[in-house]
């Protein structure tokens, strides 16, 4: 019978390093820096009112905007993965700050949905290369006793990025319009790629100061094989395809559910501010969960067991939030909405954590990890829009449970035949 183990590393202790000298750790930036990528995520959501108005946007439409971003993670996650590994994680993570940058600055001239469909699509590629490096290059900057806790804070990224979006963006809107709501945040992907550039060392620099001996990047000297054998080696062991698949059923609910809320609260008669701020707390509450399930790993909790409760939450809490059964109870229902995104919040942690563990070997970290985006991907491009045409076909969110639920019970499914074991052991 299969144990069910914590997540650990396997890399040797890193020493200490001169980046001791910074003030915010190296690996807090990488963080923040994905805080800053999930606004581009994040910044939509308040804005769909306002682009409807503005653009004509329809809700099938907005339903696409919002998973458009994903579609280049679709695509090419796990491509994205394997150059993030052949490029270096730095490089990998500046190019995508840059290309978000660009496009969320160009976004200012649109003047058509399709256009800022495009552009989207764009953001997503940034998006890639900027998270999928992320994990890796974490485990490079912290010792191994200290990774489970600071993929819990990685896993956080998400959540805090929408919420700081959903919070930020109706005064942005307001003040600025659209237009300066998205130029605003190309700068601040700006700025933080220049923070990224002098914050966190090269790569080679890195390597040689012995940071993460066991973790480091393949030099340009020492390449793989092939292209594809990075891929091809992951796609083999069974491990990567279940984290991608946990991954693909959490992300495909918690983007639909989040996604629209403020145009629920819209239709509900709610000022944008107001909806706003709702939203930004159903979203932040998720970081309790990523924390929380990070420090529990921390403590040796099974990754089975939090991956059911996760689960089991989101699929009770969207019955609870769009069933017919809890018509007139408002606060029951956004007392679900923090349940649902609070308690599944647990998901991310452990799958980025088993994600590094399940990878076919050190240098197929971030293979794994973007296949695993590729998929969860794949789920948001999908779920919103699958989510705004069953509304719009019968007329209300009121069967919206019956597509979270169904993802929630494929997730208790599928955590109690995945296996925990690193793929070497497997």
């Amino acid at each position: 019978m299969e144990t069910c183990v914590p997540p650990s590393c396997a890399s040797e202790a890193a020493p200490r390093h001169r980046l001791g000298a910074w003030r915010i750790p190296p690996a807090w930036i990488v963080v923040l820096s994905g805080i800053v990528v999930a606004m581009h995520v994040g910044k939509l959501p308040p804005a769909i009112p306002v682009l409807q108005q503005a653009l004509g946007v329809s809700l099938v439409q907005a339903g696409f905007l919002l998973s458009a971003v994903q579609l280049a993670g679709m695509a090419l996650g796990v491509v994205a993965g394997m150059a993030a590994d052949r490029m270096g994680l730095r490089r990998s993570l500046l190019t995508g700050q840059a290309i978000l940058a660009a496009a969320s600055l160009a976004g200012m001239a649109v003047t058509h949905p399709t256009g800022l469909l495009l552009l989207r699509a764009l953001e997503g590629v940034g998006f890639l290369l900027a998270a999928l490096a992320s994990p890796s290059l974490i485990r490079q900057l912290v010792r191994p006793l200290q990774l489970p806790l600071y993929l819990g804070l990685w896993s956080t990224y998400m959540g805090t990025g929408i919420a700081l979006a959903l919070l930020g963006g109706p005064l942005a809107l307001q003040w600025l319009g659209w237009q300066g709501w998205w130029g605003l945040l190309g700068l601040l992907s700006c700025a933080v790629a220049i923070w990224l550039l002098y914050a966190i060392p090269s790569d080679h620099v890195r390597a040689s100061a012995a940071l993460a001996p066991m973790a480091a990047s393949p030099s340009p000297a020492t390449p793989p094989a092939s292209w594809w054998a990075p891929l091809a080696l992951t796609l083999r062991h069974r491990g990567p395809w279940q984290v991608a698949l946990l991954f693909a059923l959490y992300s495909s609910q918690w983007l639909a559910v989040i996604g629209f809320l403020p145009a629920i609260y819209a239709q509900a008669g709610l000022g944008s501010a107001q909806a706003g701020a709702l939203t930004a707390l159903a979203s932040w509450i998720n970081v309790v969960g990523n924390i929380s399930s990070g420090r529990l790993l921390q403590q040796g909790w099974c990754a089975r067991h939090l991956l059911w409760v996760g689960y089991g939450s989101m699929g009770l809490g969207t019955v609870l939030i769009f069933g017919i059964w809890t018509e007139g109870l408002p606060m029951l229902r956004y007392l679900a909405v923090l349940v649902f995104s609070a308690v599944g919040g647990v998901i991310p942690a452990v799958l980025f954590s088993l994600a590094v563990r399940v990878a076919p070997n050190e240098r197929t970290v971030s293979t794994t990890v973007g296949w695993m985006q590729q998929c969860s991907s794949a789920g948001q491009f999908l779920g919103a829009p699958l989510v705004a045409w069953v509304a719009s076909q019968v007329g209300g969110w009121h069967w919206t449970w019956a597509l979270t639920g169904a993802a929630s019970c494929l997730g208790l499914w599928l955590a109690r035949r995945v296996r925990f074991q690193p793929a070497h052991q497997a």
